[in-house]
């Protein structure tokens, strides 16, 4: 065989192996197109088919005839995250009154787009990537929708909506057995929220408060909320805050006597390091660790007053950090739970966990314009956060917690008793 003819054979042969490597792609894209041609062209014919059952049909003389055809309306149906255009038959009634077909009244009334739009902004794609993120359609078919203006547009209007929703949700049949406040930051601007767990261990994002974790009247105001949505407040409840005095004195203000309030350890341990040179950061954290792993209160208040004591005189605002609502950080152990129970329920981790999503579906912005700006970002960050929650880690033991506010209950009823004889007394 001739050099010439052995390189024809090896060329022929390359170019069936090139054919072969895209046959798959090109059989995928006629499939696509031939699926979305054919979907298409149903739809005008099942528009027409409704057309000719109010009209009759084309050219025929009807003597009762009670709707006649009005040619046809450029518009638009949702097709795989964006409008394509559709030539939509029309009808009249003999007055000459508008009628709409029974098909096009369905798909028209639900429109998913801002949906699609909130879904492909939590995935991290941004608007102006919106168009290259969804499956191309045949050239033939007229797109739109697909701008950074209209997908913008959709995600304000759909953030709006859950927002909304977020802040409407009755709570008068949640039955709380502990509530998580803390904020998260964005900017200048600072969103508290509220997640709760219910007496089988799921977890409940609450509500949310554009403001300042300093400032006790946006933290009234959350809290106000919640409780005209229906949060209970005539029985004992378990509040996980950080160490904020704003926080903690809107949740006296609001729950009393029958709030039992457990300051955030790692909160604590991070404000006591924070006023302490870098070298001694370690041996005390780790010291505040052993008290904290005693799971005896008494136990673990002396260790860190003796820890205290021993800070007091070179560093008296670490000593002065660590003794500030120290009670209130044994709480969850006063209460008999199991270990991993009161673990899980001894610090805020868990709406920061709620937060790291916030904020990394949030990372992308580069200015917030105003508050409402950051409640609706947020509420998209909680909403999404919250599809993938599940129960509180411990769950199994929450009767035990249930048991223990009960018992606060009896104790705080019979204390009301006593001081109101006591008045009468008096």
């Amino acid at each position: 065989m001739s050099k010439s003819a052995k390189s024809e054979g090896r060329k022929k042969a390359a170019d069936r192996g090139q054919l072969w490597l895209r046959l798959p792609g090109l059989v995928r894209e006629a499939l696509y197109e031939t699926v979305i041609g054919a979907g298409l062209a149903c739809v005008d014919e099942a528009l027409e088919a409704e057309r000719v059952a109010l009209c009759g049909a084309r050219y025929e003389h009807a003597v009762d005839r009670k709707a006649l055809r009005a040619g046809h309306a450029g518009s638009s149906l949702v097709l795989g995250g964006r409008r394509v255009a559709v030539n939509r038959p029309r009808a009249r009634t003999v007055e000459g009154r508008e009628l709409r077909l029974p098909s096009w009244r369905e798909w028209s009334a639900r429109d998913p787009l801002d949906e699609r739009a909130i879904e492909q902004m939590v995935l991290g794609v941004s608007t102006r990537r919106y168009a290259r993120s969804l499956e191309p359609l045949p050239e033939a078919v007229t797109v739109r929708g697909v701008s950074k203006s209209a997908v913008s547009e959709r995600f304000v209007y759909g953030t709006e909506r859950k927002l909304a929703g977020l802040m409407s949700r009755d709570l008068r049949e949640l039955r709380v057995v502990a509530l998580l406040i803390d904020g998260v930051h964005f900017g200048e601007h600072v969103v508290l929220a509220a997640v709760g767990v219910d007496e089988r261990g799921d977890k409940h994002a609450l509500g949310l408060r554009e403001g300042a974790t300093e400032n006790t009247a946006a933290v009234r105001a959350l809290l106000a909320d919640l409780v005209e949505r229906g949060l209970a407040t005539d029985r004992s409840l378990l509040i996980v805050i950080d160490g904020a005095k704003a926080l903690h004195k809107a949740v006296v203000e609001v729950f009393g006597a029958q709030a039992l309030i457990q300051r955030c350890r790692e909160h604590k341990k991070l404000n006591v390091t924070d006023a302490l040179p870098e070298r001694l950061r370690a041996a005390v954290r780790s010291a505040m660790n052993q008290a904290y792993a005693t799971r005896d209160a008494k136990r673990a208040r002396r260790q860190l007053e003796t820890l205290a004591r021993q800070l007091e005189h070179q560093h008296p605002g670490a000593a002065t950090s660590l003794r500030e609502g120290l009670d209130q950080t044994l709480t969850v152990m006063r209460l008999g739970l199991p270990e991993y129970l009161e673990r899980v329920l001894s610090s805020t981790n868990l709406i920061e966990n709620l937060f790291s999503r916030v904020r990394e579906i949030g990372r992308r912005v580069r200015r917030w314009q105003s508050g409402t700006m950051v409640l609706r970002w947020t509420a998209a960050g909680v909403l999404e956060a919250e599809r993938g929650f599940r129960k509180l880690a411990g769950y199994r033991a929450i009767p035990i917690l249930v048991a223990a506010l009960r018992a606060h209950d009896v104790q705080f009823n019979r204390t009301e008793r006593r001081v109101d004889d006591t008045e009468k007394a008096a």
